[in-house]
Protein backbone atom coordinates (compact mmCIF):
# COMPACT_ATOMS: atom_id res chain seq x y z
CA UNK A 1 0.00 0.00 0.00
CA UNK A 2 1.55 3.34 -1.05
CA UNK A 3 2.23 6.01 1.54
CA UNK A 4 -0.35 8.81 1.33
CA UNK A 5 0.98 12.14 0.12
CA UNK A 6 -0.01 15.42 1.69
CA UNK A 7 -0.05 19.11 0.85
CA UNK A 8 0.26 21.95 3.35
CA UNK A 9 -1.57 25.17 2.51
CA UNK A 10 -3.31 28.14 4.08
CA UNK A 11 -6.72 27.37 5.54
CA UNK A 12 -9.50 28.12 3.07
CA UNK A 13 -12.76 28.06 5.06
CA UNK A 14 -14.81 27.87 1.87
CA UNK A 15 -13.09 24.65 0.81
CA UNK A 16 -11.61 22.86 3.83
CA UNK A 17 -14.05 20.79 5.90
CA UNK A 18 -13.26 22.10 9.39
CA UNK A 19 -16.36 20.62 11.02
CA UNK A 20 -15.07 17.05 10.51
CA UNK A 21 -11.71 17.63 12.21
CA UNK A 22 -11.18 15.78 15.51
CA UNK A 23 -7.80 15.62 17.21
CA UNK A 24 -9.25 14.44 20.51
CA UNK A 25 -8.66 17.79 22.24
CA UNK A 26 -11.82 19.87 22.21
CA UNK A 27 -10.12 23.26 22.57
CA UNK A 28 -8.00 22.55 19.46
CA UNK A 29 -11.03 21.27 17.52
CA UNK A 30 -13.05 24.34 18.47
CA UNK A 31 -10.23 26.69 17.56
CA UNK A 32 -10.06 25.32 14.01
CA UNK A 33 -13.82 25.27 13.57
CA UNK A 34 -14.68 28.66 15.08
CA UNK A 35 -11.65 30.91 15.56
CA UNK A 36 -8.93 30.16 13.02
CA UNK A 37 -10.63 31.99 10.16
CA UNK A 38 -11.46 34.99 12.38
CA UNK A 39 -7.85 35.27 13.53
CA UNK A 40 -6.63 35.05 9.94
CA UNK A 41 -9.01 37.86 8.91
CA UNK A 42 -7.75 39.96 11.84
CA UNK A 43 -4.15 39.23 10.74
CA UNK A 44 -3.47 37.87 14.25
CA UNK A 45 -2.40 34.41 13.08
CA UNK A 46 -1.92 32.36 9.94
CA UNK A 47 -3.45 28.87 9.94
CA UNK A 48 -1.93 26.20 7.72
CA UNK A 49 -3.65 22.87 7.10
CA UNK A 50 -2.29 19.58 5.84
CA UNK A 51 -4.60 17.74 3.45
CA UNK A 52 -4.29 14.34 1.78
CA UNK A 53 -3.61 14.75 -1.94
CA UNK A 54 -6.58 12.50 -2.76
CA UNK A 55 -8.97 14.51 -0.53
CA UNK A 56 -7.87 18.15 -0.79
CA UNK A 57 -10.84 19.40 1.24
CA UNK A 58 -10.19 17.13 4.25
CA UNK A 59 -8.02 18.46 7.08
CA UNK A 60 -5.55 15.93 8.49
CA UNK A 61 -3.94 18.50 10.76
CA UNK A 62 -3.11 22.16 11.20
CA UNK A 63 -0.77 24.65 12.81
CA UNK A 64 -0.82 28.38 13.41
CA UNK A 65 1.93 30.95 13.26
CA UNK A 66 1.95 34.43 14.71
CA UNK A 67 4.41 37.14 15.61
CA UNK A 68 5.79 37.12 19.13
CA UNK A 69 8.67 38.48 21.16
CA UNK A 70 11.17 36.88 23.49
CA UNK A 71 12.98 38.70 26.27
CA UNK A 72 16.72 38.73 25.71
CA UNK A 73 17.31 37.99 29.40
CA UNK A 74 15.29 34.75 29.17
CA UNK A 75 17.53 33.32 26.45
CA UNK A 76 20.46 31.32 27.85
CA UNK A 77 23.61 33.46 27.96
CA UNK A 78 25.58 31.16 25.67
CA UNK A 79 23.00 31.83 22.93
CA UNK A 80 22.96 35.63 23.41
CA UNK A 81 26.46 36.25 22.02
CA UNK A 82 25.56 37.42 18.53
CA UNK A 83 22.12 38.82 19.31
CA UNK A 84 21.33 42.53 19.40
CA UNK A 85 21.08 44.04 22.88
CA UNK A 86 17.36 44.87 22.73
CA UNK A 87 15.18 44.05 25.73
CA UNK A 88 12.89 42.02 23.48
CA UNK A 89 13.59 40.35 20.17
CA UNK A 90 11.29 39.16 17.42
CA UNK A 91 10.13 35.55 17.42
CA UNK A 92 7.57 33.33 15.73
CA UNK A 93 4.99 31.51 17.84
CA UNK A 94 3.62 28.15 16.78
CA UNK A 95 0.38 28.77 18.64
CA UNK A 96 -1.40 25.53 17.87
CA UNK A 97 -0.46 22.25 16.23
CA UNK A 98 -2.91 19.35 15.98
CA UNK A 99 -3.47 16.16 14.02
CA UNK A 100 -6.78 14.46 13.29
CA UNK A 101 -7.02 11.12 15.15
CA UNK A 102 -7.68 9.22 11.92
CA UNK A 103 -4.19 10.14 10.71
CA UNK A 104 -2.31 8.96 13.80
CA UNK A 105 -0.01 6.64 11.84
CA UNK A 106 0.95 9.19 9.18
CA UNK A 107 3.44 11.26 11.29
CA UNK A 108 1.35 14.33 10.61
CA UNK A 109 2.66 16.12 13.71
CA UNK A 110 6.22 15.84 12.44
CA UNK A 111 5.23 16.97 8.94
CA UNK A 112 3.42 19.97 10.39
CA UNK A 113 6.31 20.88 12.67
CA UNK A 114 8.81 20.66 9.81
CA UNK A 115 6.62 22.92 7.70
CA UNK A 116 6.20 25.41 10.56
CA UNK A 117 9.94 25.52 11.24
CA UNK A 118 10.94 25.95 7.61
CA UNK A 119 8.23 28.54 6.95
CA UNK A 120 9.26 30.45 10.10
CA UNK A 121 12.90 30.38 9.06
CA UNK A 122 12.15 31.73 5.58
CA UNK A 123 10.01 34.54 7.00
CA UNK A 124 12.51 35.37 9.77
CA UNK A 125 14.81 36.83 7.14
CA UNK A 126 12.09 39.34 6.24
CA UNK A 127 10.67 40.15 9.65
CA UNK A 128 13.60 39.62 12.01
CA UNK A 129 12.92 36.71 14.33
CA UNK A 130 15.60 35.03 16.44
CA UNK A 131 13.58 32.10 17.79
CA UNK A 132 10.56 29.88 17.35
CA UNK A 133 8.37 29.56 20.43
CA UNK A 134 5.79 26.98 21.50
CA UNK A 135 3.64 26.64 24.59
CA UNK A 136 3.50 22.94 25.41
CA UNK A 137 0.03 22.12 26.76
CA UNK A 138 1.24 19.07 28.70
CA UNK A 139 4.23 16.79 29.26
CA UNK A 140 3.56 14.77 26.10
CA UNK A 141 3.59 17.93 23.98
CA UNK A 142 6.74 19.13 25.74
CA UNK A 143 8.47 15.80 25.05
CA UNK A 144 7.41 15.99 21.38
CA UNK A 145 8.97 19.44 20.91
CA UNK A 146 12.09 18.57 22.90
CA UNK A 147 12.68 15.62 20.55
CA UNK A 148 13.16 18.21 17.83
CA UNK A 149 15.59 20.46 19.68
CA UNK A 150 13.28 22.83 21.54
CA UNK A 151 14.62 23.97 24.90
CA UNK A 152 12.87 25.23 28.02
CA UNK A 153 12.44 29.01 28.23
CA UNK A 154 9.91 29.85 30.95
CA UNK A 155 7.10 27.76 32.43
CA UNK A 156 5.62 25.64 29.66
CA UNK A 157 7.15 27.83 26.93
CA UNK A 158 9.90 26.24 24.85
CA UNK A 159 12.10 27.79 22.19
CA UNK A 160 14.27 26.81 19.26
CA UNK A 161 16.92 29.30 18.14
CA UNK A 162 16.19 30.31 14.55
CA UNK A 163 19.84 29.71 13.66
CA UNK A 164 19.32 25.99 14.40
CA UNK A 165 16.57 25.53 11.81
CA UNK A 166 18.82 25.13 8.72
CA UNK A 167 20.47 22.18 10.48
CA UNK A 168 17.17 20.74 11.67
CA UNK A 169 16.69 17.16 10.55
CA UNK A 170 13.69 15.23 11.85
CA UNK A 171 15.27 11.89 10.96
CA UNK A 172 18.27 12.61 13.19
CA UNK A 173 15.93 13.01 16.17
CA UNK A 174 14.19 9.66 15.87
CA UNK A 175 14.78 7.22 18.67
Amino acid sequence: MPTPRFTIELLDPARHRREEFDCGVEILNTYLKRRANQEMKALAAACYVIVPDGEPDRIAGYYTLSAATVELGKIPENLQKKLPRYDELGAVLIGRLARDQEFAKERIGEKLLMSALLRSYRESKRIGAVAILVDAKDEAASAFYKRFGFRPLTGSRLFLPMKDVPNWNPLAKEG
